[in-house]
């Protein structure tokens, strides 16, 4: 059924109640009305017969049946006031002539009746099953003493007949309910309409279920805030993933007290897609879009998801991809080694040629020797061969302390010091590189149950109002402005640390020295 005929049919329905409220009313108010202006004139046309001279003179010795005049005064009585009967009785409440030949020498006597007091008494009684109004007057001598009654009164109008009579009122007042009733419906169901994009409401219902399945459906968490910073929809995914209460949605961010990374990705304009923030030990890619109509500001709609383990494999490709470069730089450089000697060759320098062999064995063999010697870990290994050409390159000494010591471990702990490793020495590298004579020692201690690294450089070190802020995720003291921004390494090392029960610090000792622990 349509709104409108919903709309019209609760109309019709409160429609039939009032009516019916409103016959009840009348019933009971026509009844009342009866009551009020029939008792008044049956008592009143009692009064006057009562007081007739005729009346109080004949009365007294009256007996039934025993003339014509008490009959013919009653009937004269009863036609010229409309009543339905007057009866006449002695002091004791014999009749003596009624309207109804049968109640003569019956007792017109009521319980109720105050007659036999000397007062007049309007009342309704029950005769022959027949619902009657009666007015009993007594007649009083001229010494004051009651001679005799006079009752006179009527039936009560039967429910049928009341309802003849308030029906005209009653069917105006149903066909004008039932126009304006039918016409505020369609009225109603059209705004409500226009309201509601012309849908019905088993359409609306629909579209708020499938709404539902699909923003709890979804893997990616969906999130929107009105302009006030109100969460207006979350499902779980982003509860989740946001460390929000249950019962978010309705509540301000600053009410629930979220990290200011939420805050301000979930309130400040996005330039660029996919901006990354570390929330709790999870990197979440934020992607957040306002939402405008042509007449007000409805605040905006976010989506998130984990890419922690993404992140994490996104950094140890770099290392990976950064190690075959410097692999492939290196087979250059052995081949202009190669060419080198060729070409002394050629020129039978042969003491040259022994002197630029040595020479280039014994730099490469150092840098080898020094690093297989300590780090038992292909991985490792690679990577600080990998980190200490790259240094030299940009001219810094990378140093691996001879205490270090590092055996073999699963893939998994290598990939975590891959990425811890490979972020500080980058660090240190960007730290140092206006610095005279740059240099970066590593030390690696394989302990029964925790790894540690430390990384220390002889940079000017790290500033006191940086010190605190030095892992926070966004946080660089270098050029933000590069693609992909900054501010991740260090947060996600720490990442990897705490996962592993271990941790990052941070101290200045002639230089920045970072210590990592990461548990087995």
């Amino acid at each position: 059924m349509s709104l409108a005929g919903q709309y019209l049919i609760l109309q019709l329905l409160i429609i039939g109640v009032v009516l019916a409220g409103v016959v009840a009313v009348s019933l009971t108010q026509s009844t009342n009305n009866f009551e009020k202006v029939e008792g008044r004139r049956s008592l009143s046309a009692a009064e006057s017969l009562a007081a007739n001279p005729l009346l109080r003179e004949l009365i007294p010795n009256a007996a039934p049946e025993m003339g014509s005049a008490l009959p013919a005064m009653a009937e004269t009585t009863r036609s010229t006031s409309g009543l339905q009967f007057v009866v006449l009785a002695d002091r004791d409440g014999t009749v003596i002539t009624s309207t109804f030949p049968d109640d003569v020498g019956t007792s017109i006597l009521h319980p109720e009746s105050q007659v036999e007091e000397g007062r007049g008494w309007a009342g309704d009684i029950t005769r022959n099953g027949e619902h009657v109004l009666i007015a009993q007057v007594p007649v009083l001598d001229d010494a004051g003493k009651m001679v005799g009654i006079v009752s006179a009164g009527q039936s009560y109008p039967s429910t049928q007949e009341l309802i003849q009579e308030i029906a005209p009122s009653a069917l105006i007042t149903l066909v004008i309910a039932v126009v304006l009733g039918t016409t505020g419906s369609v009225l109603l169901s059209r705004r409500v309409k226009h309201q509601t994009r012309g849908m019905e409401p088993r359409e609306i219902a629909e579209l708020f279920e499938h709404r539902e399945a699909l923003l709890h459906g979804v893997k990616e968490g969906i999130i929107s805030v009105s302009p006030d910073s109100r969460i207006m929809l979350a499902n779980d995914i982003a509860i989740e993933l946001l460390q929000l209460p249950l019962d978010c949605v309705g509540q301000t961010l600053t009410d629930l007290d979220v990290a200011p990374q939420v805050t301000r990705a979930l309130t400040t304009q996005q330039q660029q897609p996919d901006r990354q923030f570390l929330i709790g030990e999870r990197v979440v890619v934020f992607n957040r879009m306002p939402v405008k109509t042509a007449r007000k500001d409805l605040g905006s709609v976010t989506t998130f998801r984990d890419r922690t383990e993404l992140t994490l494999l996104e950094q140890e490709l770099g290392d990976s991809k950064a190690t075959a470069d410097m692999l492939r730089a290196q087979t250059h450089e052995f081949a202009n080694h190669l060419h080198a000697i060729s070409g002394l060759i050629q020129l039978q320098e042969y003491e040259e040629v022994i002197r630029f062999i040595d020479g280039v064995s014994f730099s490469r063999s150092k840098v080898f020797e020094d690093v297989s010697s300590h780090i038992a870990e292909p991985t490792i290994a690679a990577l600080l061969i990998a980190k200490a050409s790259v240094a030299t390159e940009r001219g810094i000494q990378l140093e691996v302390s001879k205490d270090s010591r590092l055996g073999r471990g699963d893939e998994q702990t290598a990939r975590d010091l891959t990425t811890v490793i490979g972020n500080l020495i980058d660090n240190a590298m960007d730290a140092i590189a206006d610095v005279d004579a740059p240099q970066i020692v590593i030390s690696i201690q394989d302990l029964d149950d925790q790894i540690t690294v430390i990384v220390r450089d002889n940079g000017a070190g790290i500033a006191d109002e940086a010190m605190k802020e030095i892992f926070t995720q966004g946080f660089s003291t270098k050029d933000t402005t590069v693609s992909g921004g900054r501010g991740f390494g260090l947060a996600l090392s720490r990442l990897v640390c705490r996962r592993r029960n271990g941790d990052i610090t941070v101290a200045n000792d002639h230089g920045a020295q970072f210590t990592a622990t990461l548990r087995k």
